[in-house]
């Protein structure tokens, strides 16, 4: 029996994907680090002031890590000054997430980083073709519900 084709790594998808999703991710990474910021805590300044939520379940489902990963994250935004949490002293399902005046102004610093970023990439495609590769991305990943540890 022949041997079968050598695997390539550069013709291989999740290679692709990755190698994308690091150069997308590599600027906006550096402005967020000027602002003391990580991708996760960005997401939580998103989940929080943008989208209303501030339960640490929602917030996790919001950005799709793990119990675990999120509550890390919010014992250290909350040592930075950029969240607090109330409630939950008996039971944690009841803590509330809110941002601080400090986490307010870093959601305000970051957004336009995030906003211009966005833009870099989009601007590559035309708008059918980034509403497809959009559509293809969440088809790969349907049925894969598992939560991350980390962005």
């Amino acid at each position: 029996m022949a041997d079968p084709a050598p695997y390539r790594l550069h013709q291989s998808l999740g290679y692709q994907l990755s190698l994308t999703a690091r150069v997308m991710e590599r600027g906006f990474e550096e402005g967020l680090r000027r602002l003391d910021l990580s991708r996760i805590s960005w997401c939580v300044l998103l989940a929080v002031g943008t989208e209303g939520l501030s339960q640490p379940s929602g917030i996790a489902d919001f950005i799709g890590i793990d119990r675990t990963a999120t509550s890390r994250t919010l014992r250290r935004m909350e040592s930075e000054g950029l969240i607090t949490r109330t409630g939950g002293k008996s039971d944690r399902r009841t803590t509330r997430v809110s941002l601080t005046a400090l986490g307010r102004q870093r959601l305000e610093q970051a957004t336009p980083l995030a906003r211009a970023n966005a833009a870099r990439f989009a601007a590559r495609l035309s708008h059918s073709e980034h509403a497809e590769l959009v559509r293809l991305l969440k088809r790969l990943r349907a049925g894969e519900d598992t939560p991350l540890s980390g962005l």
